[in-house]
């Protein structure tokens, strides 16, 4: 009798603590499941900062560079290390240029909901943000090579220098042109610790090709670059001279990108990615032409496939000849 009393007792206080037991491991899955969701949906707020997918125009030719200078594959640390130092120096240009904008953003139609401006993420959040990413770029060039260490401060420099710009030029344009221009050469600093003629001209092409479609973009808020007093070509020139000035950079663009195939000794695949980029740039100018609506497809899509078929043709050229 007293066993099965015993026995009884220890089966009560089994089923009791099996079920504290199934609450607390419910209740952490809960707080797991809640947790995820908050970092999935910070992290997605800074995706949406640094628009992530824009990395297209800048990851392709600083590989480009490197595939010429290695004359073909240059190993899968520096693929690694390439990659790492295109998106931490992109994540400090475009997190400052938000922290610095708060204010500008927060008066403009295009840009109120995002979320440097919305409140999903606070001036602390984007200040550690982008701290920490310029930190990261610096730490990658170290791994890199003295010459990429010494050049990672300049360039940091120079590419959160855009944000200042255009509060008091309209060169502005030119300053975030240069900036994803640096990439090329960041690319062949990596593989050869040197900057070879080609790298400069490759550059040059990159710059007056980021600086013309970004003079198509900036067409968007010339009436809101007027109203806050914010320097731009469109808002100091008008729509006219603007599509004008955006031509003859990208007519640089493909010459400087010819001078890069000649001067790098490329061959068929390289003449043949000058001729398709012509003509993808050709395309983005008749896009804005006949509806400005159309301003966001000629910037992302034809800007990033242009990239892309640059990248492969010349990766093609490397291996055939």
């Amino acid at each position: 009798m007293i066993t099965f009393f015993i026995k009884l007792f220890y089966n009560k206080i089994s089923l009791i603590i099996t079920r504290k037991s199934l609450i607390f491991i419910f209740n952490n899955i809960l707080d797991t499941i809640v947790f995820m969701n908050k970092l999935i949906k910070k992290l997605n707020d800074f995706n949406e900062l640094v628009m992530f997918k824009h990395s297209i125009f800048s990851l392709p030719f600083i590989f480009i560079a490197m595939v010429v200078s290695a004359n073909g594959w240059f190993g899968f640390k520096l693929l690694f290390l390439g990659i790492m130092a295109a998106l931490t120096a992109r994540n400090f240009a475009m997190g400052f240029n938000r922290f610095m904008d708060r204010d500008i953003d927060a008066l403009n139609p295009r840009t109120i909901n995002r979320p440097n401006v919305d409140g999903r993420l606070d001036a602390k959040q984007i200040f550690i943000f982008t701290f920490l990413n310029a930190l990261g770029f610096i730490a990658v060039a170290y791994f890199v090579n003295d010459l990429a260490l010494y050049l990672s401060i300049p360039i940091l420099i120079i590419i959160g220098s855009y944000s200042y710009f255009k509060r008091f030029s309209y060169l502005a344009h030119i300053i975030l042109g240069i900036s994803l221009g640096l990439a090329p050469i960041a690319g062949v600093v990596a593989v050869s610790e040197t900057i070879p003629f080609w790298s400069i001209l490759l550059s040059f092409g990159v710059m007056f090709w980021v600086a013309g479609f970004d003079l198509l973009y900036s067409l968007q808020d010339i009436e809101v670059d007027k109203k806050l007093g914010l320097h731009s070509i469109p808002s100091k020139f008008g729509v006219e001279k603007t599509m004008k000035i955006s031509k003859v950079f990208h007519t640089l663009t493909v010459i400087f990108w010819l001078l890069f195939v000649i001067f790098s000794n490329s061959s068929y695949f390289g003449y043949l990615a000058i001729f398709i980029s012509a003509l993808m740039l050709s395309y983005e100018h008749y896009l804005v032409n006949k509806d400005f609506k159309k301003i966001d497809k000629a910037f992302f899509t034809v800007n990033g496939y242009l990239g892309i078929i640059f990248f492969i043709l010349i990766v093609l050229d490397n291996i055939f000849f």
